[in-house]
């Protein structure tokens, strides 16, 4: 691989040549190549024809490929979207930068590679294809740093709403987006970031993909979205960006669809869902047709691509530049993985993986080790047969945690609309508080409890889409499997709930709340229960407890403002209005609410601004036009409430608490 990073120097130096009369700034600028990554969400490895796959999916990776370099063994350190594109970015692991679950905060102390390239120059966009990467959204709080654009904007799935116009975008509107930028920014130097979620579950390809793989939707979906990378690269060429441009193509993670008794990611650490395609095209394609057989880690792309743009790697990127490979020698390197979310959302055992040498060994209640060079499948495990090499390779995990780890300052908690959004992704959204397990549950092995996991994520597509009557039964299956529990109930329950279900469901949700009582989600989902049944004394202590847990939460503080004003506790609602809005400005309800609260108190001066607020926010919904009517009326001015009365009729009902 030093041959590859000489060659990068020498199209560094050429681009040099001729720019002695110039300032040393355009000196700098001229030999900065264009960065470009790709990621593709839940890919497998084994779906690319570049790494032997005999399917024909992937005719424009493949044919990328002849371009660059192919690692034909990169592994993703967790396998989850978010932590995984965390490490990537950062060229840090899990215990450094603590984006170990789903909705973690990336801390402004973290290096990140978007906000290093800003700094020295680069212009620098992302354009994302789901929630689960938005940070406005509270999907990925903090990814956005260091993007001059960060192209998002997701929202929670209305009933009856196309979810690619809701949390989820399809790769062609990706790529649209990103060619539009790039309209706008034709010099560079540049940093574009595309991240592509089709190949996640619902797999739902667009035609003419969804009829062609009619029996194999996955597969139709990393056809479709080849295609699209295939659109943008030919984009590229067509505006003279290819030639000149570094580019990385990455997968976050794999996916399971049965192996070892997995459906989907997130539990378990195989190659499965750890193994993942690895692609590096560098300027000038000056390393085309290389294949390094080296391990490599996703957390290599980070100072991967600031070694490309001449810039120096910080000191707190605990990756490697893969153009500082020197030897070829078969997985030379050994690359760390985890997964902290068996923890976090069942409170089992987390797992811990170490690939090196010959050997995969899977740190867990029960030990697994698996040589890989006759059992790439991992189906024999030797650790109780190979006791030394378990000791050895077990040690060498902890080492290496320990060595890379960094101090946890603070627990993440998740409030009520992340939660949501991200079960409506099909992931079982953790309140931290429900993960300080004691005795002998976090000893659990997800091996053994694999099939909860299963019918967890079945029950939650269900939801998902709509098809609460399918999704209660296997609720209670968990429930009935797994009694000490609370996760299942707190799904029972919100499946109760959306049927109506509401004298079923309290019962279910008072459960929860017993079995886990520092459980902010598990408040609130029975305070909401309350709620739906006219309870409102009773619902005031739940939402409470609720912000307690999660006090930065503007929803929950909306819920209070909200039975505060039910209970016609005027001051103290007007408190928790407040802080709801300083918190989130913009929170459609708090400020249609709050607007309506002060007009009732008869101060329409200040109700004017928050209903108009509401108006702008959600102006498709009936009610801030109808509280906007009322206001206008009863200060003497006709035409306007007239105007807001039209768009009121013409306006759908929202739910409002």
């Amino acid at each position: 691989m030093w041959v590859l990073r000489r060659l990068v120097f020498v199209v560094l130096l050429a681009g040099c040549a001729g720019g002695a009369t110039g300032t040393a700034a355009k000196t700098a600028s001229a030999v900065r190549p264009n960065l470009i990554l790709i990621t593709l969400d839940t890919t497998r490895a084994d779906r690319m024809g570049f790494l032997g796959s005999d399917r024909g999916l992937t005719p424009s990776l493949d044919a990328f490929s002849k371009d660059g370099t192919v690692f034909a063994r990169a592994y993703a350190q967790v396998p989850l979207t978010t932590p995984s594109h965390a490490a990537l970015l950062t060229g840090t692991y899990p215990q450094f930068n603590h984006i170990e679950d789903l909705g973690s905060p990336l801390g402004k102390d973290v290096p990140y590679l978007p906000d290093v390239l800003r700094r020295r120059g680069y212009k620098t966009g992302a354009f994302i294809g789901a929630y689960i990467l938005d940070p406005k959204s509270q999907g990925a709080p903090g990814f956005d740093r260091g993007f001059d654009t960060y192209d998002a904007g997701f929202h929670k799935r209305r009933p009856g709403e196309d979810r690619y116009k809701s949390v989820e975008r399809r790769a062609g509107d990706v790529v649209d987006h990103a060619l539009a930028w790039l309209s706008k920014h034709p010099q560079g130097p540049f940093f574009i970031w595309l991240h592509f979620y089709d190949a996640h579950d619902p797999y739902d390809p667009p035609a003419p993909y969804k009829e062609k793989y009619a029996s194999a939707l996955y597969d139709g979906e990393i056809a479709y979205t080849d295609e699209q990378v295939g659109r943008f690269l030919a984009a590229l060429k067509s505006r003279n960006l290819y030639n000149g441009a570094a580019i990385a193509v990455a997968a976050d993670h794999g996916e399971a669809f049965g192996e070892h008794g997995e459906e989907r990611h997130g539990i378990f650490l195989y190659d499965e869902t750890v193994h993942v395609p690895l692609l590096l095209k560098l300027p000038k394609q000056s390393s085309a047709g290389k294949r390094i057989e080296d391990r490599v880690a996703l957390a290599d792309v980070a100072p991967t691509l600031l070694d490309l743009a001449g810039l120096p790697v910080p000191a707190a990127m605990q990756a490697r530049s893969l153009l500082k490979i020197e030897g070829s020698d078969k997985g030379s390197q050994a690359v760390y993985s985890e997964t902290n979310y068996p923890h976090k959302a069942f409170g089992w055992s987390a797992l811990r993986s170490w690939r090196a040498g010959k050997y995969l060994y899977i740190q867990a209640p029960k030990r697994e080790l698996y040589d890989q060079s006759v059992d790439p499948k991992a189906l024999q495990n030797l650790a109780s047969t190979s006791s030394a090499v378990t000791e050895t390779l077990n040690s060498q995990v902890d080492a290496f945690h320990g060595k890379t780890a960094a101090e946890k300052t603070a627990e993440t908690k998740l409030d009520p609309a992340q939660a949501e959004n991200l079960r409506a992704l099909g992931y079982l959204a953790s309140d931290s508080s429900d993960t300080d397990h004691t005795g002998t549950d976090a000893e659990i092995d997800p091996k053994d409890k694999i099939r909860i996991a299963n019918l967890m994520h079945e029950g939650l597509v269900n939801i998902e889409e709509e098809r609460y009557e399918d999704a209660i039964p296997l609720f209670e299956q968990v429930v009935k499997e797994e009694p000490t529990a609370p996760s299942g109930r707190l799904e029972l329950g919100r499946a109760l709930v959306h049927v109506k279900r509401y004298q079923d469901a309290i019962p279910v949700l008072q459960s929860a709340v017993a079995k886990s009582p520092d459980s902010g989600m598990a408040h609130f989902e029975l305070g909401l229960a309350y709620v739906k049944t006219g309870q409102w004394e009773a619902s005031l202590p739940e939402f409470q407890a609720a912000v307690a847990k999660t006090p930065n939460s503007a929803q929950l503080h909306f819920y209070v403002a909200a039975v505060l004003t039910r209970l016609k506790r005027v001051p103290e609602a007007v408190t928790e209005f407040e802080t709801a809005l300083k918190l989130d400005p913009n929170h459609y309800l708090a400020n249609l609410l709050y607007g309506r609260l002060l007009f009732l108190e008869r101060h329409p001066q200040q109700a004017l601004p928050k209903l108009l607020a509401a108006a702008k926010l959600e102006p498709e919904y009936r009610e801030p036009h109808r509280f906007l009517a009322d206001l206008y009326e009863a200060t003497n001015q006709p035409q306007k409430a007239a105007r807001e009365r039209e768009l009121a009729a013409k306006g759908k009902a929202g739910e409002i608490p």
